[in-house]
């Protein structure tokens, strides 16, 4: 089993305050003998539209010395994942979960942009202390 992130348990808070139900920790998808582990799925009943929401997300603490090594390694995993969901549970979105801090001090950069839009990377922006969502970008 794969070690969990150090702001696991923060983001799992932030996303019941924001209404979120976790129906897995951590989510398990399997495709053609290749398996991952992500770690959450959550779901939200919307009223309006007498339906269910449901996502994956993927927790990041960036807390290795290089900002840009870890983004390479989540735009890889980002990718990998988005795959496997449309093949194994398309009625979930994928999102990566980052810290506020480094949301506003490195994903805004003009490359991880580009990147970020290149991948179409969903994100949602966490604030640490709070154990909030700041955000959900699309």
């Amino acid at each position: 089993m794969a070690a969990l992130d150090k702001f696991h348990p923060v983001v799992k808070q932030a996303l019941i305050k924001d209404g979120w139900t976790i129906t897995d920790d951590p989510l398990y998808l399997q495709y053609e003998g290749t398996d991952v582990s992500i770690d959450f799925g959550a779901e939200k009943l919307i009223a309006a539209e007498k339906q269910g929401q449901r996502i994956a997300v993927e927790v990041k603490s960036f807390l290795a010395d290089s900002l840009v090594y870890e983004f390479h390694q989540v735009v890889g995993q980002c990718v990998d994942y988005q795959v496997m969901i449309e093949q194994a549970a398309p009625d979930r979105t994928l999102y990566i979960a980052v810290p506020s801090n480094v949301y506003y001090a490195f994903f805004q950069r003009p490359f991880a942009q580009l990147v970020i839009q290149r991948i179409h990377m969903n994100i949602m922006v966490y604030d640490i202390q709070q154990e909030v969502v700041e955000a959900w970008i699309n």
